[in-house]
Order: C-alpha cells, then structure tokens, then sequence
C-alpha cells in the first residue's frame, strides 16, 4: 500500500463540537480516542467516519434498498480520503422484544432447531417447528412466551366500595370515566352495592365475561357495544405491546398485573410435540436453558455423522461466546435482561467469524461492564481482528484498553463547547511523556483510603436463591460506601438489584436504564429548571408562562414544538427533517422575540448546563444545575432530548436529583460507565455528600478506582453463570488484597502495586 494510502485523512471535521478538525488515523492498527465525557470523541469516530463511511456505502445500493437502510446525513467535514467501509459495535442494547433472545440474536437457536430437525428422535417436523416464534411449535397457552398474565385482584379491585364509589382502581375506570360508564350503564350491576357483597358469578361477570349485549342496560348505554369484563378491556387497550397507552400506564399496569411462568409448557414456549423431540435425552428447550459452556459439552456428544457440519457451525459459534466471557449465558436468556455491555460483546460475536479484510471496526466503549480480568480477552479479539487487516477505532477511557493501543488521540481540554479540539496525538509511549489530562492520570499513584467509615447497622439478608445464587446469607453495612464485585455473570446484580430490594423495599435504584418520558422529555423538564426558567422569562416580559412551554401556546404550529417533522412515506421509513417554519427553534417567531438577558428562550435550551450556571448566576435554578454539574453532565445541553442519553448520563442524571435528598438506600450499577478517569474522582465526591448526609450506598462496580474508595467490599464469584454464585469476601478492602479466592482482589493489588 502507498505510504499515503496508509491513513485516513481527516479535514477539517465540524461535527457537534468538533473545532475544524485535522487528523490521520493509521490504518492496520489499533486507535484509542480518549478525553472527558462530552469532549467530541464520538463525534469524531462515530458521528464523523463511521457516518461518513456509511453513508457513502449506502449510496451505491440502488434508491429502493437506500429507503430501507438507515438514513445517514453527510457529517460537517471538508474531506475524508482513504476511507474503508466501517462496522460500529456500539453500547446500544439488544432487541427489547419480549420474543428475542441471547440465541435468536447470534443465531444459534436457528442452528439448534437445525440440528433438532435432522438429529431429534422421534422426529416432530422441520426446522420451523421448533421454534418458538412460529405457531407450529409455540405453547398454544402462552403464544410462546413462556409467561402468562395474571391479574392481583387486590390492586384492581377495592372490595369495600361500589361502582359509583370508585371500586375499580385503574385510570380511566374511576367514577367519571370513559371506562367506567361502561360498566355502570349497562344494567348488570347494582351500582351502590359494595363488591365485596357481590356473588360470584357478579364478580366473574364484572372481571372476566365479555362478548354479549346487556339485557337491560340504562339509556346511555351504546346500542351496538357488546360488554367486555374489567380484565380482557385492560388486556386488549392497555398491555399490549403496540398500545399508545401502554407505557403511559406502565406503573399502574406494573401493580395490578404479573407474569408467572406458563403452566403449560412450564416456560419452554413450545408445545407439547415439540418438546418430546431429543437428542442424547435433551429436548431443545432443555439445551436453550444451559450455560453455554455446558452446552459446547452436550454438542460435543451428538454423534451422528449427517449433522456434522451443523455440529461444527454450532461449536465454532459457542466457542466465540466462551473466548469474549459469555460463557455463563444461556440462549433461552432475553435480550431486554442482558446489560450493554453484555449486549456489545454478542455483538462482536459476529465478527470473529468473519473473514473479510480492510474494515474499519469502530468500538464504543468495549471495556463496560467487564472487569479486569476479562478486559485481557477484549483486547485479544481487537487483537485478532486487526491481525485480520483491519483497522480498530476505539472509544475508551479504561487504562488497559488504551495501553493495548498502538496509537492514541486525545480529544479535549474539555467537554461541550470547551472541548473538540485535538489535544494528543502518537503512541502510548509519547503520551506517557505528555501533560494532557488522560497522562496525567495513567501515571497518577493509587492507595486505598486511609479512613473508613464505620457502620451503624446492617441489612441483612439470609438463605437467599435465584438464578445462579444457591442460599445466599450476607451483610450488607449501613451509612457507608459498599463495593460489590466480581466477573460479569458472577451474581452481582443477581444479588443487589434483584434480591436487596425485594428484602428492603425502600431501597432506591438508580440505574441506567431509559427513563419513561415522551419524546419531548429533555434535561431541563426531568430536572425541573424547565419550570423556573419559564416564570423568569415570564416575568421579565410581562406574558403568560405558557408561551415559554413547547408543549403549550408557544409552540411552532407547524412541527408542535417537536423542532422536527415526520413525513410518512406509507411502506417506506418515515423521514424525519428539521422544521423549515422555527429552523428546529420549535417555538413561534412571536415567542422567539422575548428576550431575557439578550438571550430568548430557543437559546437557553440551547446552552450547556455550564454555560447556563454562569447565565443564571444569582437564580434559585442555580443549585440545581450545580448538581448536574457536580455529576459531570456540564457537557449537556439544557433541552438535550433524555431519548439521546447513554446509560451512563441517564443514571448520572437520576443521580443529580437525589443530591438533596434526605439519607436513603442507594443501590448504583456500574455508574462510571462511560467517565473519564478524571470524572471518577467528581463522581467519587458526590458519593461523599451522599454519605455525609447519612445515606447509604451500594454500587456494583468494576472500577478499580473506586473499590480503592470503599468502605467495604462483597466480592463475589469465584467465576461466571455456575462457577459463581458465591460470597468470596467480605469486609474492609485491605483485607481483600490477601484473599487468595478473589480474582478481584489480585487485580486490586496489582494495581496498587503498579500505580502506588
């Protein structure tokens, strides 16, 4: 290859906050982009060549493939020369579908009901059959779901009061209601009779019947309308997956209604004809339930000679999950439970088969999640795929990824509008040698804490059990800082996130899945400063709050304040442009002409939480934004959509506005996801103000700065899925560092060795 062809050439990269930015990213290596959270890192990898290249790859498939592609715009570059076509392995969560799972997303399920078909006694039918997804082989009962729902009665009902008193606890079926004139009109009731005098076949009638027109129903009843019982016109309006109103009443549907596993096919999803279908006395929903580990061993043992090469496509599959430390994952597992990291790690499963050359792979962040001991395999597969031919891009801030690298660029000083600008550039040698922020804090000495806080009672849980978790008793200390630790798949979130809170109810979690909001939904509304900032402007001009609002009288007409509109192309994606009547402002000219301070109000959403500290100086909003800065989210624009947020800012933001609230139980997963070192010791503060104010926390981690910070660590393992499970340590954590059971506590005390 000539010499010039052996680099992307980037000129002059305006994208978000970049600042006309020039670089040459070798080709046929591996490169680390690292600085702060929000200082244009991603804009340069992803928002910039990965776009780029996308869309130039896009553009040579014919206009009717084009319109079922992702959209990509041109990013804001002078030029991109030598550039390959890019795959992004992202942080993005897997399918949400109840119906995708670890084994339909990799396909391996498809080869496991391959093999079923061709290898299977007796045989039952094709391939088709043994899925889950298809009505030839799903649980009739259960759709193949594996769950039905049932309802508590208890939560919908209120035995001690009548129809017109309210007896039916769910929106829209209080007195008043749409709904409930629905029951109360059509003849069958006595509408004063409390229910719990009600005979049975009333209530049945009241909750289950429907399909018949009321003998004798009042005037108003509808003449056509059929009755439909309280349970089968809740199912069908408000939990079905494609209902409007399903997530509006997520929490109430979340009360009165659970699922239990199907008593049908006792959660395999398939019917009973599918299931006496085996191999070596396993069905295939018994081999979707193994540890994938487990399973390598039962493919091993399928010896007939006509399925060999299923056999082989299968192991080979298997082998790449166990080689990235998925091996404790089952295929039965859903895709909605996995974590992003998890999620990303399945997604490099499909690359290392592949045999293609001269990519450019473009890895998000592929340290989340995992702890020290598996960030070596991470590194071997980025390894591999450059020995490939391929080019790496990654996204990172852990030290043991960015040390892999053979070439750095460091993106900052800083986050927002005081970032973008290219800070570093060379190998890992030269910035060891360099003052930029991510040197300084790579040769930064680490020790553990020298006062820890003592404890003044316990929560205590005992003989606890679940998935990989066999009779459980641990302590967990009050008013201090707990770490609790482990390889991914060890019991972690097993034990804190799903247990702890069953035991103490009150226990706040705060995690980083998306918050339930509208689309509208954005830093300033979730934070409450939307409020304030609109009786300010209010005030200063004189006029109704409600001009200051999108979602009210000062919005565009023409996008309803949404900045964006929607054009419906019937069966081809809708396309989404910026209003051509507020340039995207999605307030009225009328609105945009009130000014406080020289700025109106399209600016201030506008504005970083930075910026509008200083803006609003003086202003009672100013404690509010102070906490979104002190949980390093300064970078973020006030109306900045919360839909845009990674994980990590989402549980940064849940965060902030519990700063001042009084002590509590916090439960905190992974929360450096996605920090830059220097952010850890910001983030490491607001833990103390927690703690000062006498909370609580519990903070499932990898992070070994942190666990240098705890008071206390719970480390669990030893290993993965069924090799973990266990409580290998607990106490202080100098005492962890002569555990000799505790991987993590090898890693903790080479890290002190090395740095400190």
């Amino acid at each position: 290859m000539p010499q010039d062809q052996e680099e992307i050439k980037i000129i002059g990269a305006r994208e978000k906050n970049l600042k006309n930015v020039n670089i040459k990213i070798p080709k046929n290596k591996i490169t680390a982009v690292v600085g702060v959270s929000g200082s244009g890192k991603s804009a340069l990898a992803i928002d910039t060549v990965a776009a780029e290249s996308q869309r130039q790859l896009n553009e040579t498939y014919s206009s009717f493939i084009r319109n079922r592609l992702p959209h990509y715009g041109q990013p804001d570059v002078d030029s991109i020369e030598n550039l390959s076509v890019s795959i992004v392995i992202n942080q993005k969560r897997l399918g949400e579908h109840i119906r995708s799972t670890v084994g339909t997303v990799t396909d391996l399920y498809a080869l496991l009901r391959l093999l079923f078909s061709r290898a299977g006694i007796p045989f039952v039918g094709y391939s088709d059959v043994f899925s889950f997804n298809n009505p030839k082989g799903m649980c009739e009962r259960c759709q193949g779901l594996g769950k039905v729902q049932n309802f508590r009665i208890d939560q919908l009902l209120d035995m001690e009061k009548s129809l017109n008193e309210g007896a039916i606890l769910f929106p829209t079926f209080y007195p008043g209601g749409v709904r409930w004139k629905r029951y109360v009109h059509t003849g069958l009731f006595d509408n004063d009779k409390k229910l719990k005098h009600y005979t049975q076949d009333e209530l049945d009638t009241l909750l289950y019947e429907s399909g018949f027109k009321p003998s004798n129903p009042t005037k108003d009843w509808p003449p056509t309308s059929l009755y439909e019982g309280v349970i089968p016109r809740i199912k069908r309006t408000f939990s079905s997956k494609v209902s409007r109103d399903s997530k509006r009443y997520q929490n109430d549907l979340g009360r009165v209604i659970f699922e239990d596993e199907c008593p049908a096919c006792s959660g395999s999803r398939l019917n009973p004809k599918t299931l006496s279908c085996r191999i070596n006395g396993k069905n295939i929903s018994e081999c979707a339930k193994m540890p994938i580990t487990d399973l390598i061993d039962f493919i091993k043992n399928v010896n007939q000679s006509e399925v060999q090469t299923v056999k082989n496509s299968i192991s080979l599959q298997l082998s790449y999950m166990v080689s990235i430390g998925l091996g404790y994952l089952t295929l039965d597992r859903a895709t909605s439970s996995l974590s992003g990291g998890e999620s990303q790690r399945i997604k490099m499963v499909r690359q290392l088969g592949s045999s293609l050359t001269g990519l450019i792979y473009i890895f998000d962040e592929p340290s989340i999640g995992l702890h020290p001991h598996d960030i070596n395999r991470i590194n071997k597969i980025i390894e591999t795929l450059k020995e490939k031919g391929n080019t790496i891009l990654i996204v990172e801030h852990d030290p043991d990824i960015i040390k892999n690298a053979d070439w750095v660029i460091e993106i900052g000083p800083e986050s927002g509008q005081n970032g973008g600008q290219v800070m570093f550039k060379g190998n890992l040698e030269q910035l060891l040698c360099s003052n930029t922020l991510t040197a300084r804090y790579l040769q930064r000495r680490h020790t553990l804490k020298d006062h820890i806080r003592s404890p003044r009672d316990w929560l205590t849980i005992k003989n606890a059990s679940l998935h990989n978790l066999v009779d459980i008793s641990v302590k967990i200390p009050h008013n201090v800082m707990t770490v609790v630790t482990g390889v991914a798949g060890s019991g972690k979130s097993t034990l804190i996130n799903r247990i702890l809170p069953k035991h103490y109810p009150d226990c706040v979690v705060i995690d980083q899945k998306a918050i339930t909001a509208s689309k509208r939904s954005n830093i300033a509304t979730f934070s409450g400063i939307f409020d304030e900032i609109r009786k300010i402007f209010s005030k200063e001009n004189n006029c109704e709050e409600s001009l200051f609002s999108f979602n009210s009288k000062g919005a565009c007409p023409n996008c309803k304040g949404l900045g964006a509109v929607e054009l419906d192309l019937a069966f081809m994606d809708p396309i989404t442009s910026v209003c051509e009547v507020c340039n995207g402002k999605r307030f009225t000219q009328k609105v945009l002409g009130y000014f406080y301070q020289g700025e109106n109000i399209s600016d201030i959403l506008s504005s970083s939480v930075d910026e509008a500290l200083d803006f609003f100086s003086g202003q009672p909003i100013v404690s509010v934004l102070k906490k979104l800065q002190d949980v390093g989210l300064g970078y973020l624009s006030l109306g900045q959509p919360l839909s845009t947020l990674s994980g990590g800012e989402l549980q940064r933001l849940k965060l902030a506005v519990e700063l001042d609230a009084p002590s509590k139980v916090y439960i905190l997963d992974e929360p450096t996801t996605g920090l830059h070192l220097s952010d850890v010791d910001r983030l490491l503060d607001v833990f103390d103000k927690l703690l000062a104010n006498g909370s609580t926390l519990i903070v499932i981690e990898h992070n070994l700065d942190v666990m240098c910070q705890a008071d206390w660590i719970i480390d669990m393992g030893p290993g993965a899925g069924k090799d973990g499970g266990k409580i290998i340590f607990e106490g202080v954590p100098r005492n962890l560092l002569s555990c000799e059971d505790s991987i993590t506590g090898k890693y903790l005390k080479a890290y002190l060795d090395t740095y400190g």
